[in-house]
């Protein structure tokens, strides 16, 4: 059997306004919240089979300057949704901006940025 992914986890300032918002956006829902790495919070936020941790550390976070030219850094999350045009709402709804669409074999997709600066990628395959 490979191996599947089961989670990522990015740094933000407010664990539980992003997991808020990306239960909002994509229906998902907390797994856990809780005391995590370096004296910091995480909330688990997705599905049962895998999830973001948003985590925040104690002090003050800086974002990077460029994620694509940073080694190591995080690019964006990919999301599938069976309807893109309604994600695209939700996203619009939430005050995002979705922007470089694009028709692609075998899908669609749009990205944003939210209100973390943490960028995804939003997919349908249908």
């Amino acid at each position: 059997m490979p191996a599947t992914l089961e989670h990522v986890n990015v740094t933000v300032p407010d664990p539980d306004a992003t997991a808020a918002r990306l239960c909002d956006l994509f229906g998902w829902h907390v797994r856990w919240r809780g005391a995590s790495i370096h004296g910091g919070t995480s909330v688990h936020v997705g599905t049962d089979d895998s999830y973001v941790a948003v985590y925040s550390g104690p002090g003050p976070q800086t974002p990077p300057d460029d994620t694509y030219r940073q080694i190591g850094g995080l690019n964006h999350i990919g999301v599938v949704v069976d309807d893109l045009s309604a994600a695209e709402a939700r996203v619009e709804e939430a005050g995002l901006t979705p922007h470089s669409h694009a028709d692609y074999e075998p899908g669609r997709r749009f990205y944003f940025r939210d209100g973390d600066g943490v960028e995804y990628e939003v997919v349908s395959y249908a």
